[in-house]
Parts: C-alpha cells; sequence; structure tokens
C-alpha cells in the first residue's frame, strides 16, 4: 500500500531529499539549502543515509570503513536496516512535529548503488525499501547528475571510503541507474546538471521549490 507524501497534507515542502553519484556535490547544496530553510524560518531536520541513529550510525561506519568481506546480499539488506531505523525513529517523528527534513540520500540510493551498481534485483530492493520505510517517499528529490571521471577529480585529494573504491565503471552504472528512476518518477525528481557552479545550483533548486510551493 502506497502512502501519501507530506506535501499532501501540508501547504509546503516537507521532505526533501538530494541523491547523485559520490562527489556530485549534493551535501552542499543540502547545507545551502538548509540555510535558507532556516532563514524563513523553517525548523530543519537535517540528516543523511546511512546515519541519523546509532544503529544506522554504526552500520554506515561498518559499510564505509570496514576491512571485511562484505556479499552485495548482506550490504543492501544493512542499508534496509539502517533505513527502517531512520525513518522511524528521525524522519516520521520529525515530519509530524512540523519539520522540513533534508536528507543527503534516501531510498533511491539503494536501487542505484546495490541495483544498478551491484545488479542485485531491482523488485525486490524496492519492495525492501518500502518495507523499510514504511512506503515513505520524498515530496522532491533533487539529483545532482555529473560524469563519474568528473565526479572523481572533485575526490581526488579526498581518502575513497569502501564503496567510493569501486571506480569509474561502478560509479557509471549507479549514474545510470539514477537517470533511470528520474526517467520513472519525473513528477519527484528534479535532475540538475551538477557541473554548475555552487551558486547556479542553489539559486536552480530554490527556483524548483518555489514554483513547488515552499515558502522561503
Amino acid at each position: 500500500m502506497s502512502r501519501a507524501p507530506f506535501s499532501t497534507l501540508h501547504s509546503f515542502l516537507m521532505f526533501i531529499s538530494f541523491e547523485g553519484i559520490d562527489g556530485c556535490g549534493k551535501t552542499t547544496q543540502l547545507q545551502l539549502l538548509a540555510k535558507r530553510l532556516e532563514a524563513a524560518r523553517h525548523i530543519i531536520c537535517l540528516t543523511r543515509e546511512p546515519g541519523g541513529t546509532s544503529l544506522a550510525e554504526a552500520i554506515r561506519d561498518y559499510l564505509l570503513h570496514s576491512p571485511d568481506k562484505l556479499e552485495p546480499q548482506a550490504e543492501l539488506l544493512l542499508f534496509g536496516a539502517s533505513r527502517a531505523a531512520h525513518v522511524s525513529q528521525v524522519i516520521r517523528p520529525a515530519l509530524e512535529r512540523g519539520e522540513v527534513v533534508l536528507t543527503d540520500r534516501f531510498a533511491d540510493s539503494s536501487v542505484a548503488y546495490q541495483g544498478g551498481g551491484l545488479k542485485l534485483d531491482a523488485d525486490f530492493i524496492r519492495a525492501m525499501n518500502g518495507f523499510a520505510t514504511t512506503w515513505l517517499h520524498p515530496d522532491v528529490t533533487f539529483l545532482l547528475d555529473i560524469e563519474p571521471d568528473a565526479a572523481q577529480a572533485r575526490r581526488a585529494s579526498e581518502k575513497e571510503d569502501r564503496i567510493e573504491a569501486r571506480g569509474l565503471e561502478f560509479q557509471t552504472q549507479v549514474r545510470e541507474a539514477y537517470l533511470e528512476i528520474a526517467r520513472l518518477d519525473p513528477a519527484r525528481v528534479v535532475v540538475l546538471d551538477a557541473r554548475q557552479s555552487v551558486e547556479a545550483l542553489h539559486v536552480h533548486i530554490i527556483g524548483v521549490l518555489e514554483e513547488r510551493g515552499q515558502r522561503l
């Protein structure tokens, strides 16, 4: 059973996610939007995936930094467990308090990374996401799209985590999966050219939100 997004219950957008391959700049844009919304006197819940709870942060550390061999199926299910705790303990309570939730990644990431990148079954991933989130969907998702080689160049001075270290072919498959998500759900997913300047991207994001009724 599908649940309506929270925007049907409020006069402005409540749940906004940012997605994209590693190095696309989504975290920077999320932080800029948080500052803009706070200046407009919204109460913000700023969170990330995997993360947001003590369990999810422990899973994040293991997934990204453990030297242990991890089967793709186990990786996917760990993301699902993290997401279930995140929604139950952080996202839904914040939405019920009337806060605007901004998350750095959400369920689309599993479809893109474990589905597109690791070639796990997409139908199973969607079912797992529905179970983990109790069919909660963002009101709008900003997908920052960029070529993997350009994104990798941005991360050249940073130490790679386990997933970033999978290379350009993997990131290319993830990018293609993200674009397919956007193609299938154009009402929710807004694709942005991440090669633009930070300032231009921020202006574009603000414009999209204002068009959709967000009070800024």
